[in-house]
Order: C-alpha cells, then sequence, then structure tokens
C-alpha cells in the first residue's frame, strides 16, 4: 500500500514538474523571451536611482518574471506602491509566494498583457524585456504617460528616444540600463528627453 501511496505522490510530482516547465516554455515562446532573473548590480543600480527620484507614486514593473526586482525595491521603502504584471503563472506564483513569505505588503503581482494594461497613473514604469516588447510599448507609453514619468528599462533601449541617463553595470554582461522621464515638448506633445550619459557603477 505504501509502495502504491509514493508512486501516486511521485507520479503527481513529475506531472506537475513537466506542466510547470512546458507551461514556461510555452508562454517564453508566446513572448518571445523567458522571464529572468536581475542581476544584484542591476537591482542596486535601480533601487539607487529610484531613491534619487525622491517621493514617486505607483511603480509598475512591466514583465516582472519571477519577482527579484520588485521584491527586493520592496523592501528598500515601505511607500513604494509596486504592481508586478506578469502572464506566465509559473513564476507569477513564485512571485506571489515570495512576497507572502516575505511579507511584503507594498508589492503586488497581478496576471496581464503588458500591452493593454493601463499605465496612466503610473509614476514610475520598470522593464526588462527584450527589443520587440520596446517598440510595442514605446506608442504606448507615449500615449499613456503624463509629464514626470520615469521610466527604467533593463538592457534594452525605447527605440527612438533619447535617454536622461545610461549606466553600464560591473557586472559579467555589462548590462545597461536606460533612464527617461517624460517631458512636454513645444508642441504640447509628451515625448522622452534628456541628456545620454554613460558611466560605469559598481
Amino acid at each position: 500500500m505504501a509502495n502504491i501511496s509514493f508512486g501516486i505522490m511521485s507520479g503527481l510530482l513529475i506531472a506537475a514538474t513537466l506542466f510547470g516547465l512546458l507551461s514556461i516554455v510555452y508562454t517564453s515562446w508566446r513572448n518571445g523571451i523567458s522571464p529572468m532573473p536581475s542581476s544584484a548590480p542591476v537591482r542596486r543600480i535601480v533601487t539607487s536611482e529610484m531613491k534619487r527620484f525622491g517621493e514617486v507614486g505607483p511603480i509598475v514593473e512591466v514583465g516582472s518574471g519571477w519577482g527579484t526586482l520588485a521584491l527586493h525595491l520592496s523592501g528598500h521603502d515601505l511607500n513604494w506602491r509596486i504592481t508586478g504584471i506578469e502572464n506566465s503563472l509559473i513564476p507569477l506564483w513564485i512571485s506571489r509566494l515570495s512576497a507572502r513569505l516575505s511579507s511584503s505588503d507594498n508589492v503586488t503581482f497581478l496576471r496581464g498583457d503588458i500591452y493593454s494594461y493601463s499605465y496612466e497613473q503610473t509614476s514610475v514604469v520598470l522593464c526588462y524585456l527584450y527589443p520587440g516588447a520596446m517598440k510595442r510599448l514605446s506608442p504606448i507609453f507615449r500615449k499613456q504617460l503624463v509629464p514626470g514619468t520615469r521610466i527604467i528599462s533593463i538592457c534594452f533601449a525605447l527605440p527612438g528616444w533619447e535617454p536622461e541617463e545610461v549606466i553600464v553595470c560591473r557586472d559579467v554582461y555589462r548590462t545597461k540600463v536606460y533612464i527617461y522621464q517624460v517631458v512636454l515638448s513645444n508642441s504640447e506633445t509628451d515625448y522622452l528627453k534628456g541628456k545620454a550619459i554613460v558611466g560605469y557603477v559598481d
């Protein structure tokens, strides 16, 4: 009887593991990228930039993956209200579980489509995506984000937009972190403008 129960449990565990792997593979294929955790140097840079912004309103991480960046930020300032948007079930579940285990009350992970989510009330947008996604998000951000909104993009720039700052991290990949701020042009349309600065930061 014990052997039968053990066999059933083993079979269920294998089935659950296989389902999880297939779910990640399918969603990664559909998204064009697999969920990648941000490195420690990148998390430190993003945190430092966030603190430099001063008091900020709602923060949205576009494609929050495993939740490493959002959870890291949530522990640095309890006044930051962070929402992670993710459509891959396994990383989303792990993010939510990690938030509960760490008692992070100022971070929420939602299952959603990053291209249909409303960013109009967002104060800071965080992105760790890929070029195709940044290209699709570019007109969405231009239409929805109000002057003063900040965008921090890890690895990939927003096509056609000038960053306020570009920071090169001292990690293995020399990851670039792009900083943008929405300002108002003379023609009264929102766009991103700034002076590109490249620097190395630990």
